[in-house]
This record gives C-alpha cells, sequence and structure tokens, in this order.
C-alpha cells in the first residue's frame, strides 16, 4: 500500500533526495552514512574501532547511519596494530589524509599532546568537520580558543569531549544537561587513576612512594615520566574544565592552586590512621560566597565515612554538591582502552542521531570571581633535630601569620633522624600556612620544608577520639 502525501524532501549534509509520491513508501527515515577519520591508533583509538566493528549493526539500526572509519592516522603507519583494521580503512602516517578528505565528516582526536593535536582539532572544525577529543589538555590550555572558533564557524559544527574528564564517566554530559537548573555549590573528586592507585597502595599496604610509583608503572597506570600524574597537573587540568561546566567561570591553570603526591611519606599514612581516615589525592572547586569561587588540587585528609575515602585503585569519582540536587556522585574507570574508547563511542553515536551542543562548555559568567586563595582545617607535618623551644617557636611563628593551632600530634619516635611531628590547625587561609611553613624551615631545628594539606572532613575530632 503506498502512501500518498505532498512532495517530501529529505536531506542530510552531502545530498539532498527527493521522493515524488506515488513511487516509493514514505520513509520514516533516511539511512545515512558517517564518515570517519581518527587520530591514533594506539589504546583508545584501537578500543574505538573494536567497538564501532563489533556494533556496527546495533549502531546502524540506532542512528539511521552507517559509521564507516575510512582513514586511520598513526606515529608509524607500518606497525602492527593490536586491533583488526575495518575493510576499507586506510592507515596513514599523513595528517592531511584526513584533514583534506572532503568524505570524512567527522574527526576522533586521541593521539594526545597539545601541539599537533591542536592544529588537528582547529583544523578540523575550520573544514566543518565534527571534532570527538580525549584531550584534557588540549582543551584546558585552548578552551577559550576552541569556544572562539565554534561560534564564528559560517556552519555550525559539534565539537565533542566526554572521554576528556575521568574516562568512561559520564560526567561532561551531565553537567551539560543534569544541572542547568540547578546551582553548583562543589565540586570535588578524585580525577586521576594513577595518584589514586599509588595512594591505595600506601594506604592498605604500606608501601612507600617509590614502591607504589614502581607498581603503577608496572601495571600501566603510569607513564613514562608520571609528572602529569604525580604533580596533580593531569587533575588540575580536569579541574579547570568541570569549574568551566559547573561555575561557568574561565580560570587560566596555573591561577589554581596545586600540590602533587611526591612529598606524602608512610608516616603522613599513620598520622592519617591515628585521625581515622586516610588522604586522597582531590581536585576541589568550592563557592565559597555570593560571586566568588575558589579551587585547588592538593592530597587531603578524609575521615573513612566520607565517600571518596573508600574509592580505591585507579577508580575515579567526582560528588557534586547543588542546590536542587544536593550531593550527585559519579564513579567509575577513569582510564583505560574501553572505558575511555566508550565515551568516545557515546559522543560518535549522539553526532551520528544529529544531537546538537551549540555551547558545549556552558554559558560563561561574567560575573562570579575566582579567588586565588581558600581557607580551611590544615594538616602540617613538619620533620626536625633535637632541640630546644621546638613548642614555643612553632607556636610563635603560627602566631605572627594568624594560624590558630588546634592541636599537635606525635607517634613514638623510632628514628632518630626521621622525627616529626604534626599540627592541625583551626579553619586558616592557604597562604597563612604557606607564610607560616616558611618561617619554620628557618628554623635550626626544621629538617627540610614542612608539608601541609587541607583535612575536608569537618568531623575529624570526633573520629579520632573514636
Amino acid at each position: 500500500m503506498w502512501s500518498l502525501c505532498p512532495l517530501l524532501l529529505l536531506t542530510t549534509s552531502a545530498n539532498a533526495f527527493v521522493v515524488p509520491q506515488q513511487q516509493r513508501p514514505l520513509l520514516t527515515s533516511l539511512e545515512a552514512t558517517r564518515t570517519i577519520g581518527i587520530f591514533g591508533g594506539g589504546t583508545v583509538g584501537g578500543g574505538i574501532v573494536e567497538i564501532l566493528t563489533k556494533k556496527s549493526a546495533y549502531f546502524k539500526e540506532l542512528t539511521g547511519s552507517d559509521l564507516v572509519v575510512k582513514t586511520i592516522c598513526v606515529r608509524d603507519a607500518t606497525k602492527q596494530r593490536d586491533f583488526a583494521i575495518p575493510e576499507g580503512c586506510t592507515v596513514t602516517d599523513k595528517y592531511d589524509d584526513i584533514l583534506t578528505d572532503p568524505d570524512i565528516d567527522m574527526v576522533v582526536e586521541v593521539m594526545g599532546g597539545t601541539t599537533d593535536a591542536k592544529n588537528i582539532v582547529f583544523s578540523s572544525l575550520k573544514s566543518g568537520k565534527d571534532v570527538v577529543t580525549a584531550n584534557k589538555a588540549l582543551i584546558a590550555m585552548y578552551l577559550p580558543e576552541i569556544e572562539e572558533t565554534l561560534a564564528n564557524m559560517d556552519k555550525p559544527v559539534q565539537f565533542r569531549y566526554e572521554a576528556a574528564v575521568c574516562g568512561g564517566i559520564p560526567v561532561i554530559r551531565s553537567f551539560q544537561s543534569d544541572f542547568v537548573g540547578d546551582e553548583v555549590s562543589m565540586i570535588s573528586g578524585i580525577i586521576n587513576g594513577c595518584t589514586n592507585f599509588m595512594l591505595t597502595e600506601m594506604d592498605q599496604f604500606g608501601r612507600t612512594y617509590d614502591e607504589a610509583l614502581t607498581e603503577a608503572s608496572r601495571l600501566g597506570y603510569a607513564e613514562a615520566d608520571p609528572t602529569l600524574d604525580v604533580g596533580g597537573f593531569d587533575a588540575r587540568s580536569k579541574l579547570k574544565i568541570l569549574m568551566r561546566l559547573g561555575f561557568g567561570v574561565e580560570v587560566p591553570e596555573d591561577k589554581i592552586a596545586c600540590r602533587g603526591i611526591t612529598d606524602l611519606t608512610k608516616l603522613d599514612f599513620d598520622y592519617a590512621k591515628m585521625m581515622g581516615g586516610t588522604i586522597k589525592l582531590l581536585g576541589v572547586a568550592e563557592r565559597v560566597e555570593e560571586g566568588k569561587i575558589t579551587a585547588f588540587v592538593s592530597p587531603c585528609y578524609l575521615t573513612k565515612e566520607e565517600p571518596l575515602a573508600s574509592v580505591s585503585g585507579a577508580t575515579n569519582a567526582i560528588e557534586v554538591s547543588s542546590r536542587n540536587l544536593q550531593s550527585s556522585t559519579y564513579i567509575g574507570q577513569g582510564a583505560g582502552r574501553y572505558p575511555t574508547a566508550n565515551s568516545c563511542i557515546n559522543d560518535i553515536i549522539a553526532l551520528a542521531k544529529g544531537d546538537k551542543s551549540p555551547m558545549p562548555f556552558n554559558p560563561l559568567d561574567k560575573v562570579t570571581e575566582y579567588v586565588d586563595d581558600y581557607s580551611s582545617t590544615f594538616y602540617i607535618r613538619i620533620r626536625y633535630r633535637d632541640g630546644l623551644g621546638i613548642t614555643r617557636q612553632v607556636g610563635e611563628a603560627c602566631e605572627k601569620v594568624g594560624v590558630s593551632i588546634h592541636s599537635i600530634l606525635q607517634n613514638p619516635i623510632t628514628r632518630r633522624d626521621d622525627a616529626a611531628f604534626v599540627l592541625i590547625t583551626e579553619k586558616v587561609p592557604l597562604q597563612a600556612v604557606k607564610e607560616a611553613c616558611k618561617a619554620m624551615e628557618e628554623f635550626d631545628w626544621c629538617n627540610g620544608l614542612p608539608f601541609y594539606m587541607p583535612v575536608i572532613s569537618e568531623n575529624w575530632v570526633e573520629k579520632m577520639s573514636s
């Protein structure tokens, strides 16, 4: 039975089809093709190809489109890959084989870096190709420029980046859709899997920092140069992106206070256990008052009852506090072949379905101000050599800069050359703590720069006494 209807015009990005009445059945959808070029044929790129191949029939039914990987660009085109190359797909080492191919309308960038990857992403957008990327460093560094490029395009293109923050956890899309009618007050999260694995090893198995790093490297969690992870810089890039989505603020990365885990020792975990908790590397952004937010990346003390305290191994977790939803927690795999590839696939499918995101970073808040300082209770660990008047001098140094001491902790001394004690402060500004630590370093008895970190849990005193 043929359907009788007026002349129907169906279009795709490349073609227009006229379906005369009484010649064809009424079409409910139009089969199309999205032609994909992938930059990067390593761990994540291989995972993307495998998923696209395995679920090709399902994806076609879901989107109404064939998803065809036409070209994969890699550093070494002769290298044997650990995944099957799709039929008809070309593996190349020439960027222009994708960038200048008019058939490719979607570019997936999973090669990493901020130099060549920048040129690839911007060239793709400017040539009218939709972009999917997992590159948090690139986004954090060039977010305003990406936003400006998208705004000035004659023909709208889409920019998707779900995999850029916390790998397989769908936190980007949640901020783009689930909190638009809400008001976020705080974002707090474990957003680097390598360091969380290392801190879990130090906490649960008593490993030293070096032993934990060696194990992380053996298992593939740590890069050959782990600086971005252990220095907190990877987490800072992710936090910057989340701050823009959650608070609408654009903050240069170097303005976000950042401390990694390299100065943590087994001794710090001993004291954390004495206090009834543990230590996690957190990225935190918080609305401190109306119109002002602050942020930091740092090791933090948490009581065992805190939701993030129980997140172990290479797992990531983000807790969002907001007016309407109150508390929302996202937890899952933050890295790895399939978790990261899965997020890229979700972006690819969204584009194939025609989903639009005209403002991928959410609107800019031009009123809210970023404050380059924050207040907290602080843990300060001080190594010392034998001397007289240590307690008095510590008290005077803290009093001089306005740091009020709540308590002093000291475990039994097992090695005179590794003696230390811990101060727990009242709630004070970070800058005051830095000044106090600098003053204490000048004392003859002080054995190196004191280590400090925020005490996130407000009920730490009760947990210590229980």
